[in-house]
């Protein structure tokens, strides 16, 4: 059981997590032309964040918000 403010936080940070690491991977995507080490690790580090991301919504997806009412 979660309460609605850690429902919010999880909630927010899937986001963040799905849309930051699309960019990175994008990013790394457009540097891989001239330096293709970095630009690689970019799209590997990206592709991770996002599929954490992509993970914690299942995540939430299991969480119950709780009963408590005070």
């Amino acid at each position: 059981m979660a309460s609605l403010k850690a429902l919010a936080r999880v909630e927010a940070l899937v986001w963040v997590l799905i849309y930051g690491g699309l960019l990175t991977l994008v990013l790394g995507l457009a540097v891989r032309r001239s330096a293709s080490g970095l630009g690689s690790g970019l799209v590997c580090v990206g592709a991770v964040v996002a599929a954490v991301g992509a993970l914690l919504i299942y995540v939430r997806s299991r969480l119950k918000e709780s009963d408590d009412k005070k």
